[in-house]
Order: C-alpha cells, then structure tokens, then sequence
C-alpha cells in the first residue's frame, strides 16, 4: 500500500469495500509486473489456464470463461499462437470455427508461470499464517459467488 493509504480516513478503513479495492490494486501491481517480467500479460495466463483446465476449446468459449473481450481474445490468441503457446485449428465438428489447444511448450510456460504467481501470492499475504490464507480464500469466494450471478447478468 502506498503511504497515503495507512493515513486513509479511519471511516475508509472500516469498509470492507475499500479495503477489497486497495488490495486488489496491489494484487494486480504485483501479478502485473510479474508477468510483464517475463513477457505475459494477465489475459494470456488466463487463457492458458483455461485450456489447461477444459482442453481444448473454441474462440467463444474460452472468451466466457475468461471474461476477455471478443477483440481482446482475437489479440491475446495472436500473441500466444505467435510465441509457440497454442495452437488454432479447425474444429472437425463445425469447420466455421477454430478450436484452440495448449502446446507442449504452452504447458510448460504455464507450469513455470504457476510457480511465480504462487510466489506472487506468498509475496501478497506475507502478513498472514497458511491457514488465515486459506480462510481467506474460502471467504472471498463465498462472496465473489455470492455475487456471481449479479456480476454475469446486465443490469
């Protein structure tokens, strides 16, 4: 946290909602130039989990599950396909679409990129003991799926 933030007003202090918002903006400092030191981006590390997760998957689908933009996704697909990352190739079923794979090379990159973001993670909850982080996990995806339908529906 930046210094003006351990003088915030001690009324900000109090709120969860703020202090959410302040962590999360260390968070993604962190996370951020971790990736950039190596290349990445967020969106791409997203997308190489997810095709890790599900295998592989059409441009649509991984844009779903990733929350990335149609035009974001076409970028971040460019750059990883560009570095030998993933593959795009007809999908035999329905060859109006591409399906997308993880190369042997993409899943190593993700391995390595696992390790640093769960020392990005240590570096982050320093403060806390391994079962505060645990709780806190446990507790901020009870909320985040709390809200989970709000989140993926327009108001």
């Amino acid at each position: 946290m930046d210094l003006a933030d351990r003088h915030a007003p001690s009324r900000l202090r109090t709120l969860p909602s703020w202090l959410l918002n302040q962590t999360a903006l260390v968070a993604s400092r962190l996370v951020g130039d971790e990736l950039a030191r190596v290349g990445l981006r967020r969106p791409h590390y997203a997308v190489m989990a997810a095709l890790q997760e599900v295998g592989p998957a059409s441009q649509a689908d991984l844009g779903r599950r990733t929350t990335i933009d149609r035009s974001d996704m076409v970028a971040t697909l460019d750059e990883l396909g560009e570095a030998g990352l993933l593959d795009r190739a007809p999908d035999p079923t329905d060859r109006r679409r591409n399906l997308v794979t993880l190369t042997a090379a993409g899943r190593r990159r993700l391995r390595q990129l696992d390790r640093t973001l769960a020392d990005v993670q240590g570096e982050l909850l320093a403060p806390l003991s391994a079962g505060e982080r645990r709780q806190l996990v446990a507790l901020l995806t009870r909320v985040l799926d709390h809200h989970a339908a709000t989140l993926r529906s327009p108001s």
